[in-house]
Formats: C-alpha cells, structure tokens, sequence
C-alpha cells in the first residue's frame, strides 16, 4: 500500500490521542474523567438532507495516500461514498434500509436513522465506508471479551453515530454525532489489516459505536482479516436483522452483546430502541457456534431490579446456555445521565449472587478494578484460572481448553487449543 505506516509513524501522527484516546467497548462503560472526547459540542445539530447535486462538504484528513473508490449513482460522481449492503429500492426513488430492526424507509436526500446513510437518485449508501473515527490499540479483555486469547491486542475501529439513542453512552461523542461533525481518516480495510498487522495486534475489533451502522466496512476489513490469519470480534448492541447477521458472522471469531436490561419499557425510554430483536440476535448468534459474552450495564434506579435481572438469568440459562458469560458492568454518571450516582458495588454483587444461583457458571462484575469477580473461576473445583485485574490478566491456568487443576471443559478460544 502507499504511504504505509510503521508502529513509529502512527504513534508520532497521533491518531490514538486524536481519534481514539480514552475510548470504551461499545456501551461499555469507564469514568468519565477518563474519556476523552474528539471534538466535545455542547448541542447535537440534526444531520442535513441533500439532493444528489447537494453533497456535504466533509472535513477530512488522509491517513495515506489512497482514498477509497468512488462510485457514481445514475451517472453523477459520488465523493468518499460507498453503496450499502441490504437495503430495497421502492417507487419514487425510496428505498427501504434491511440493515437493523429500524428497516427505515428514506426518501431521496434523506438518511436513516443512523445517519450514516443516505439516499441518492434512489440508490443508498454508506458515508463511513473507509472513513473511521477511533482507531485504538486495546486489550482483548476491555471489549470484554474475558474467553478469547486472554491478554490478546486488539485494533480497534469505530466511526460515527449509532442506531440506539441510548441516555447513558458513555462514547456519546462519537455514537451521538453525525458524521460532519467529527474528525476521521481515510483507510481502506486492506490498509486496516496491514497497520493492524504492523502495530502487533493479535485481532480486529469493532467498537465504541454500534458497528451496524458501518457494516459495510466491518465486513470489508474482517473479511481481510481473516484472509491474513488474524482473529475478529465486534460489540454490538444487538439490533441487526438476521440476513446481515449471518453473513458477517461467517468472518467473525467471537462478539460480545449489550443486554442492556430485561424490560421493554427500559429499552425504549432510555435507549429509543427495543429489547425483542437483541434476543433474537442473542440466539442465533449462540447457534451460530461464533463465541458469545453478554454485558449488562447496571443502571442505578433504572435497570438495576433484581427481579428483571434475576428473569433475565433464566433467560439466559435455559434459551441460551449455562456457560455463556455474563459480565454485570458498573456504570458511571454520562451523557443524558450525569445526576445518576455510579452504581453500588452491593448492587453489582446482588446481580452476581442472583446469576450464580441460577445456575451461570462464568459471571463478572466489569468496571471495577480490583474485584474479584474481575477473574474466572472453574465452576468445577472452583480454582481461580485466569486471574485479572482489570484488563490485565495476572495468570492463566486453562490449557488446552481445559481447567489446570482438574480438567473441566472451558468454554472459549484458547491459543493452545
């Protein structure tokens, strides 16, 4: 490629302290004072409608010396535009997005959603493709993602906006904004896979937003990634539909959902979404074989009822499996939900002591350096296998797959396995 980057060139540009720097796992959350917006606005201005002779005038900088293709609807050029995948074509030049849950119907000029798609002489497409926001370098275990190569690196992608309107983001600088509104860089996914490649990581990732709505370029890059021998996961908050689900999942190693509460009456006032498609999205990713861990972010006084959590443990246990692991996350006052105080580790603990006693074998509390639940233990002889702190993983006594001590099947991708 041209103009490639060294470990050197990408540090000196700065790219992790100028797009990625303080960055959580997609709706995972971390102290506030520890997130560093890219360009922090104090409102949020609705993203412009255009005709196909009104393109946006997008600031950007190059991060090497090839842009993307560009392709052209009905003869007229498209700058830094890339078609997207599953939508369908509707009379007077509509169309109607398959991506999400949302199957938004958009006019000509207008967008979905997410913001990240337009409508043009009635063809869609994507304004991220190639065009990230966060790049970042993470460990494996901060997605979380605490059964995959612990202590594995991970290249991290994130671009602008979300398909959720979730109060609590901690990433709202990022998910909340459109993509005129804050700084990214032009790579293409062969160019993702190679710095990924020249910068040590083990593994691609997808990120800090929702990852549905730069589908197109998660599938791109990890479809790359695979081809080059690395391993590929993604965050995400559970709403895409079925159809694009089972073809990214084809590329994928492992993913790691939100579930962010049990009740439907919490999905749609705090996130403007709905609960029934994640668990959709929940099942047939477990019957896909892909990895799966869950996260819920325990929200003080919103979703933090121990009958809801104890409901979705059952949930759990008997639609999914008694091994999927659970992580109960602490939240930290964010975004929409500043006067919220964080939440008690009594009321974590409660969560891990309900999930136990339903039967889950592999249950975290996320968020809070220090705690013991930080590390796994074998439900077996009840060893301490993997010992964390935090992010850091401290010891790793699974070999082969196997507990050390007693030979209990550890589910997982083990690197010895």
């Amino acid at each position: 490629m041209k103009g490639k980057l060294t470990r050197r060139k990408f540090l000196q540009k700065g790219f992790l302290a100028a797009l990625g720097a303080g960055l959580v796992s997609c709706a995972g959350p971390q102290r506030l004072a520890e997130i560093t917006p890219v360009k922090p606005m104090d409102t949020v201005t609705p993203p412009p409608t255009f005709t196909p002779d009104e393109l946006p005038t997008r600031p950007t900088f190059t991060l090497t010396a090839e842009a993307p293709p560009t392709p052209t609807a009905e003869g007229i050029p498209i700058p830094e535009l890339h078609e997207a995948r599953y939508y369908l074509q509707l009379d007077g030049n509509r169309v109607q997005c398959q991506m999400c849950f949302r199957r938004c119907t958009v006019p000509e000029g207008g967008r979905g959603f997410c913001r990240n798609k337009v409508n043009i002489g009635g063809r869609y497409y994507t304004m991220v493709y190639a065009h990230p926001s966060a790049l970042q370098i993470d460990p494996i275990e901060k997605e979380p993602s605490y059964h995959v190569w612990p202590g594995a690196t991970i290249f991290c992608t994130g671009t602008a906006s979300c398909n959720n309107r979730c109060k609590f983001c901690q990433n709202w600088h990022l998910s909340q904004r459109s993509f005129e509104e804050i700084e990214h860089v032009v790579i293409s996914p062969e160019q993702t896979v190679e710095l990924a490649q020249e910068m040590g990581c083990d593994a691609v990732s997808f990120t800090y937003n929702e990852p549905t709505v730069f589908y197109e370029h998660m599938f791109d890059v990890a479809k790359v990634a695979k081809q080059a021998g690395m391993g590929t996961l993604f965050h995400t908050n559970g709403g895409m539909n079925e159809e694009p689900l089972a073809a990214l999942l084809e590329h994928m190693d492992a993913v790691t959902v939100d579930l962010k509460a049990f009740t439907p009456e919490f999905y749609q006032e705090v996130s403007s979404s709905k609960l029934e498609p994640v668990l959709r999205t929940l099942q047939q990713i477990h019957q896909s074989g892909v990895h799966l861990e869950i996260v819920n972010l325990v929200v003080t006084t919103l979703n933090d009822n121990m009958y809801d959590i104890r409901r979705m443990c059952q949930w759990i246990r008997d639609t999914l499996s008694d091994e999927v692991p659970l992580h109960f996350t602490r939240f930290f006052p964010a975004y929409r939900l500043t006067s919220l105080p964080p939440t008690p580790a009594e009321t974590l603990e409660s969560a891990v002591q309900i999930a136990d006693d339903e039967g889950l074998q592999y249950v975290y509390i996320g968020n809070y350096p220090g705690h013991e639940r930080n590390s796994t233990f074998c439900p077996e002889c009840g060893e301490k296998i993997i010992a964390r702190l935090h992010f850091a993983v401290l010891s790793l006594d699974v070999e082969k797959g196997k507990c050390r001590f007693c030979g209990h099947s550890i589910p997982g991708i083990w690197r010895d396995a």
